[in-house]
């Protein structure tokens, strides 16, 4: 019996904990995957049977220590090569935090796999090897990082038992990828020297850098701001099912359901229904079968209105007075994750948030080269891992915030009618926050995705 209570205690304490996401990236063989068996291991967050594999599967390599890349590299070609191919989720807590990881790739053709582990990421670790310093593809998972608006970046130094743990080398590092991040617009930036394979400065401060003063990557990710609340922010609701029992207890009751996007709604608030534009008042909130007065995001609820209005799964529910615009003219930033191309006219699907409409690719402006954030104009297609603006014309209005302003109903997804396929992940409106202004080349000359 003791035991049961104790668990539920524990269980209690563990739900009232903040939850961070965040994700992994960097180039191949800078230590991803080591740096998170480390923090799994190291904050006892590993099980024993998955302990014991991983010192079978390392013991068959020859290895005679534990190879903690292994309790995230879970496909056969991945431990056959050594690398991250897909994103590896993993969830684990700590008694100050729960955590979900996303490990995603470093390689360069899995660019689409770490922006689909990014997207929903509160921070990006973004790992270094301290003898090669900031590299291409440094630069280009900051620039993701940047462009998905992810509002904390971690750079971890690692290797750092490799250059004798030299505080010169981790400073010029960290000097060169803060410059290069701030001009994306990186709102938050701390760097960290590690050395993942030792465990020095991952879960334990190291015993070899006293001149680094900072927190460890668990300490920093134990106490970073991390706001869920999203009460500020417009409010938006979903719908997702409307509901109407049609019984002898509630004969008329009709209500209209789903997960508040973001912001606050309130009995006897005015609200406007997208795209119809119709208005009314919210009359009653039911939460969990009572009635609330007040409901906020992430909450699942049902919204009743003084007024019979047909509404219909798609339909956006919003204050009246900060109702966005609705158009059938959408530009955005797209990342391509499919394997065939997205052309110039070609017909989609639109999906954003609960509702899907019928849509064309009216153009393609240009196509993003992350390396040096140079755009080529007017590329035709986008193929698999390429970035690129795009307009998009839907066969009906919809109420898309900028992506700026909401993660949530600034993105959407383009899909192919014929299978279902997911095409491209979209973010309406401007690529950076930064105001830089990008280079522009005529030719086909540099690197692309």
């Amino acid at each position: 019996m003791a035991n049961s209570v104790d668990t539920a205690v524990q269980l209690a304490d563990l739900s009232a904990t903040t939850l961070l996401r965040f994700a992994t990236a960097g180039s191949v063989d800078d230590g991803k995957s080591t740096l998170v068996g480390r923090l799994l291991h190291d904050s006892k967050s590993v099980l024993t049977d998955q302990l014991e594999a991983v010192e079978a599967a390392s013991l068959k390599r020859g290895q005679e220590a534990p190879d903690l890349a292994l309790l995230t590299d879970g496909l056969r070609a991945e431990r056959e090569q050594g690398i991250t191919i897909d994103v590896a989720y993993r969830y684990f807590a700590t008694p100050r935090r729960r955590f979900i990881l996303a490990d995603t790739p470093g390689h360069v053709q899995y660019t689409r796999n770490m922006v689909t582990g990014a997207s929903t990421a509160d921070l990006a670790v973004v790992l270094v090897d301290a003898r090669n310093g900031v590299i291409e593809q440094t630069r280009r998972h900051a620039a993701v990082a940047a462009l998905l608006r992810v509002p904390h970046v971690v750079l971890a130094v690692n290797k750092m038992d490799l250059v004798a743990y030299e505080e010169k080398v981790f400073a010029k590092i960290a000097e060169e990828f803060t410059a290069y991040a701030g001009e994306l617009g990186v709102p938050e930036i701390t760097a960290i020297p590690i050395s993942a394979l030792a465990g020095d400065n991952v879960v334990e401060p190291s015993a070899n850098m006293d001149w680094y003063g900072g927190p460890t990557v668990l300490e920093h990710l134990e106490t970073v701001p991390v706001s869920h609340d999203l009460t500020s922010c417009h409010a938006r609701l979903p719908v997702q099912y409307v509901i109407r029992p049609q019984t002898a207890e509630l004969p008329d009751y009709r209500g209209y359901a789903g997960q508040i996007a973001a912001g606050t709604f309130r009995v006897g608030e005015p609200v406007t229904v997208l795209p119809s534009g119709r208005t009314s008042r919210i009359a009653g909130i039911d939460l969990l079968g009572e009635s609330v007065d007040i409901a906020w995001t992430p909450q699942s609820v049902t919204l009743l209105l003084e007024d019979d209005i047909d509404i219909s799964r798609g339909d956006l529910i919003v204050p009246s007075g900060d109702a966005p615009a609705t158009t059938q003219d959408v530009e955005a930033t797209v990342c391509h994750v499919a394997d065939q191309p997205l052309t110039v006219g070609q017909r989609v699907l639109l999906k954003h948030t609960t509702r899907t409409v019928k849509a064309i690719v009216k153009e393609i402006p240009s196509r993003l080269t992350l390396d040096d954030l140079s755009q080529h104009p007017h590329p035709g297609q986008l193929v698999a891992n390429d970035i690129g603006r795009v307009k998009v014309r839907t066969a009906e209005p919809l109420a898309l915030d900028s992506y700026a302003d909401s993660r949530r109903t600034g993105s959407f997804l383009l899909i192919d009618p014929a299978d279902g396929t997911t095409l491209a992940a979209g973010m309406a409106g401007e690529s950076f926050a930064t105001h830089k202004v990008l280079n522009t080349v005529e030719d086909e000359a540099g690197w692309d995705f």
